[in-house]
């Protein structure tokens, strides 16, 4: 970043961060876990260290029952990690749509599930006090153009019926021209690490137990218990499993995956001058935009979020991060700002926008999954643990039918079960048909390609330092063809939204098994075995 002092301000031309880094890691102290190296028997085993597991284990575990938690790398990690964390029950266009196509009573439930979940975060907070800069939001969705100037007064209106706190106004204390804005009262923010740090210390000190690096395969039935079978061979009986690994780990018979699609969008965590106004912001235009305030080291900061799209779909990712460093131009008058990190971050939407949560099939009541929470996860992750735990508890729970993963309602869902599914079919035809020229001497450092070797698509990437890294592109889940993401140095599928580390490493589900690996020689005759191919 180049800086100019003009008349005593700043004027700054700022630069792109060359890595990709969430803010919430600078702050925050984590602590580590040893695997997973003995079987073990227990009250309920839960798979994945985000915010659903790790609330649901902090329930359990408050209630006195034997817990162990297993995360497949680090907990707070993954999607939880990489989250803008908002605690909010304004997702989007989302009332009129409910109360259009699901009926009045689900669309007030689920506005209630997200307030319950948001005070439930809030009363944790207070009753722990928890450092994590917790505050109270109004929160706003503004339109940009005359289509969604309609489509928000549609939405005020659903409010309206549903009975939710709100106003219809005509500006935002921005520098971006609006048609109107809707706003919904008292919701909230905070620092998602911190909050959920505490809770992990409050699971370990209630006897319950985390194992990180542990990757969870499988599980198993045993005389009406459930094992989970981990990719080291280790077993965990318990009463309940709770699939809390954002996709699940295990599928049963649920066929999730032709259910959901997988989206990312992209943050920018940047330094301006001008005082943040307070509230967040989020536009329902596209491509939309997204405004809120966080700390760091301390100072205010602003994460501009926005840029959604299908996972592995479209080329050039950092097209992205241009295009909202395009939105700081216009929102930071002459250019006074800096950019300090920038990330991404993916999460699944189900076929009717409400998340699956609960029990994975009909015959398979004591393993829950939950899953789907449409980049909304801090409160319909805190509303799913609340919801799994008050299964494996026995308790009555309004909104257990809401969220069944056993439903699937003919309209909307059938026909868009079958749109999503065809586009699943298009783009893993348009992979296989693919002839990619690209040699590998032809890369700069720093890049990654789809090449050719003795007639395969392979996937290769030259480092920094020129060290290059050879892989087979055809993902391991249903054998879709990966597609290079620049941005974060990752192969994305476009089928269902697994993502590769450029060695190979599963990085986001549904895949589980890495990419083959080849060691790439100058002078060396390249012989892959096509069995190894993921198919």
């Amino acid at each position: 970043m180049y800086v100019v002092a003009i008349g005593g301000s700043f004027m700054t031309q700022p630069k792109l961060p060359d890595d990709s880094q969430p803010i919430w890691f600078d702050e925050a102290s984590i602590p580590t876990f040893q695997p997973l190296t003995e079987d073990q028997t227990v009250d309920v085993a839960i798979v994945g260290g985000g915010i659903t597991g790790i609330t649901a284990a902090y329930l359990l575990t408050q209630q006195g029952l034997n817990v162990a938690l297993l995360e497949a790398s680090t907990i707070l990690n993954g999607t939880t990690g990489h989250t803008t964390a908002k605690i909010t029950a304004q997702h989007g266009l989302i009332y009129d749509e409910l109360i259009n196509k699901q009926g009045y009573n689900p669309a007030r439930m689920y506005y209630e599930a997200q307030t319950d979940a948001l005070q439930l975060i809030e009363e944790l907070v207070q009753n722990h006090q928890i450092d994590c800069h917790f505050e109270k939001q109004d929160a706003y969705l503004y339109s940009t153009s005359g289509e969604y100037k309609n489509k928000l007064e549609k939405e005020y209106q659903a409010y309206d019926h549903l009975n939710i706190k709100g106003n219809l106004e005509n500006q935002i204390p921005f520098n971006v021209t609006i048609e109107n804005a809707l706003s919904m009262k008292n919701q909230a923010q905070f620092h998602p690490l911190k909050y959920l740090t505490h809770l992990v210390n409050l699971i370990t000190q209630q006897g319950g137990k985390i194992y990180e690096q542990t990757t969870a395969v499988d599980v198993e039935d045993a005389h009406g218990s459930a094992v989970v079978v981990t990719r080291e061979g280790f077993r965990i009986k318990a009463n309940y499993v709770l699939a809390c690994s954002h996709f699940p780990f295990y599928e049963g018979t649920g066929m999730y995956f032709t259910r959901m699609y997988a989206s990312r969008a992209y943050a920018l965590a940047v330094k301006a001058e001008k005082p943040y106004p307070g509230d967040y912001f989020l536009s329902v235009d596209q491509p939309d935009r997204s405004i809120r305030k966080s700390y760091l080291n301390g100072e205010e900061i602003y994460l501009i979020i926005g840029e959604g799209h299908k996972t592995g779909q479209g080329e050039g990712m950092m097209k992205h991060y241009k295009n909202l460093k395009r939105f700081c131009d216009k929102v930071f008058d002459e250019n006074s700002y800096e950019i300090l990190h920038r990330w991404s971050t993916q999460d699944l939407t189900t076929i009717d926008k409400i998340p699956y949560v609960g029990a994975i099939s009909k015959k398979r009541q004591n393993v829950l999954i939950a899953t789907g929470f449409r980049k909304w996860g801090m409160t319909n992750g805190t509303n799913a643990a609340q919801l799994m735990s008050d299964i494996v508890l026995g308790n009555l729970n309004p909104y257990e039918q809401l969220f069944s993963p056993s439903r699937f309602s003919a309209d909307p869902s059938l026909k868009k079960f079958f749109v999503e599914n065809l586009d699943v079919a298009k783009h893993l035809i348009k992979g296989k048909m693919e002839m990619p020229k690209t040699q590998i001497d032809d890369m700069n450092n720093d890049e990654g390609a789809v090449i050719r070797v003795n007639g395969e698509r392979k996937g290769a990437y030259k480092d920094k330092e020129g060290n290059v890294y050879v892989v087979d592109t055809t993902c391991t889940h249903v054998g879709c063809e990966l597609n290079w993401n620049e941005s974060e140095r990752t192969w994305d599928c476009p089928c269902h939204g697994s993502r590769f580390s450029y060695t190979g490493e599963v990085i986001e589900g549904p895949a589980e098994t890495p990419l083959p690996q080849h060691d790439y020689k100058m002078l060396e005759n390249f012989n892959f075995n096509k069995k190894e191919s993921g198919y």
